[in-house]
């Protein structure tokens, strides 16, 4: 829950973009080792398959809607990010819908929830990369403002 919401916090305070992409190659790595954790023993079957396909299409979605709704700005030489309520509450349905997603797709039997909890670090990943590469492409896309427009002089 921490985690959560030191994510949504850092959604909401002006950052620069950056490019890296360290966190989200961490949260990748553990995410990997916690799916196969949770495989070990386990027979991959059409529901499984499902299950992680469509919880992965859902956090590239919600990466992109995330990423239409922060704002960007030219301060310092940089580009800034800085998001909003509605990025918040994005974020809050997107967790929501990887567990809610994985539950009615996963059954309501022992075990459906833990293949969200173990699913949900890739899901982060997957959702933060889209998410940053689609706010590094947009500032990509958008002139830097003159002297005059940084500073309100004409």
């Amino acid at each position: 829950m921490l985690f959560r919401s030191l994510v949504i916090y850092r959604q909401l305070i002006p950052r620069r973009i950056k490019s890296n992409m360290r966190i989200v190659l961490i949260l990748a790595v553990i995410g990997l080792i916690e799916t196969g954790q949770y495989l070990h023993g386990r027979h991959l079957d059409a529901t499984l398959i499902a299950e992680i396909v469509g919880s992965l299409v859902l956090a590239a979605a919600f990466g992109l809607a995330r990423a239409s709704t922060v704002r960007l700005f030219y301060k310092d030489g940089q580009w800034w990010t800085r998001g909003n309520w509605v990025t918040a509450v994005l974020w809050v349905v997107s967790v929501a819908a990887h567990l809610g997603f994985d539950y009615l797709v996963g059954g309501h039997g022992p075990g459906s929830a833990a293949f969200g909890n173990a699913t949900i670090l890739i899901y982060l990943a997957v959702t933060f990369a889209v998410q940053r590469l689609v706010v590094i492409a947009r500032s990509q896309r958008m002139a830097i403002p003159s002297h005059n427009e940084i500073t309100g002089l004409t």
